[in-house]
């Protein structure tokens, strides 16, 4: 029997949690107290504001029902560690739909998993590797755990960055907020070194620390820290502008291209089967118009020559590798 209280109504909470309903007897059993107990412990819930649903009976049941906020999650031992393993396998690449709120929650997370489940967690992710991957370069998710944390914290982040040109650094920053491209993950930040707003690739980022001392956070100058980034990373490469006409509807191109490469919209007024693809970017034509054919639907590229002819270069090279 468990006397405890406040252990009594974690147990509770837990079971109840799971998609079922439970008898008030099995609960009792379960527990090792009566079933009136049971029932006190089940308005000390409600009163916490678990919406707790009973059905009438000769038993009575009980289970948990969606409310109008989500009251705190209580996971054993098991849950804890898929859950754990399941966002860092996700974070670890700039995967499209795993955003910075996925991070925040591993790091919520992993600060307060135990030691021992903290230990499985990164034995079964070393003992594992996934058959496919995102486009962009893999990530620790120790790293941007540590970024994620010291983001929502407001808190100075110090890191050794590798430039683009192999040059190593050691940055001091205030951090604003991370940013998902679809293929990589950028931090937007402060830097304190060299007085300016800057954006790090984090798979160039080693040595993350926390250092504890807080700030009060800086005005981005662009407002969004997504268009800050755009912007940045226009200035610093060759930026293409690019029209691609696929000859299917809006609602199937739109489920198989990133959103940042830009919306469909119908042709002709909605009136054709087609749409129109208008966008920018910065990254080699080469992925661009292997990204395109990902689509599996049939395109044409109006713009610009550079693509067009990239294009015509790939399906003769593939042609060839296929023999004919």
């Amino acid at each position: 029997m468990t006397t405890d209280t406040p252990a009594r109504l974690l147990q509770l909470l837990s079971l109840l949690q799971t998609p079922r309903e439970w008898p008030g007897g099995e609960l009792a059993e379960r527990l090792g107290v009566s079933r009136r107990t049971v029932r006190r412990d089940i308005d000390r819930l409600r009163e916490l504001g678990y919406p707790v649903q009973s059905t009438k009976g000769s038993d009575g049941g009980y289970r948990l029902v969606a409310g109008k906020a989500m009251p705190p999650l209580v996971l054993d031992d098991e849950e804890a560690v898929a859950i754990a393993v399941g966002l860092r396998a996700g974070a670890g690449h700039a995967v499209e739909g795993v955003d910075e709120a996925s991070v925040r929650a591993l790091a919520k997370l992993e600060q307060v998993l135990p030691s021992r489940l903290r230990h499985r967690v990164s034995t079964l992710q070393a003992a594992t590797t996934p058959l496919t991957s995102g486009d962009g370069a893999s990530i620790a998710p120790e790293t941007l755990t540590v970024m994620a944390s010291t983001v929502a914290g407001r808190e100075r982040l110090r890191f050794a960055y590798r430039a683009g040109d192999g040059t190593g650094s050691r940055r001091l920053t205030e951090p604003y907020r991370l940013v998902s491209t679809g293929r990589r993950w950028y931090l937007v930040a402060y830097d304190l070194d060299r007085d300016d707003w800057r954006t790090f690739r984090v798979d160039r980022v080693s040595e993350p620390f926390a250092t504890g001392a807080r700030f009060a956070p800086r005005e981005l100058p662009t407002g969004s820290a997504a268009e800050y980034l755009r912007r940045s990373i226009q200035r610093r490469q060759e930026t293409y502008e690019f029209t691609v006409a696929f000859a299917a509807p809006a609602d199937v191109v739109a489920a198989r291209l990133p959103t940042w490469l830009g919306t469909p919209e119908p042709e002709d007024g909605g009136s054709g089967p087609g749409c129109v693809v208008r966008g920018a970017t910065g990254d080699p034509l080469e992925w661009l118009a292997i990204r395109l054919a990902m689509t599996d639907c049939d395109f044409v590229v109006r713009e610009p020559v550079e693509l067009v002819d990239c294009v015509r270069e790939l399906g003769e090279r593939l042609t060839r590798a296929g023999g004919a």
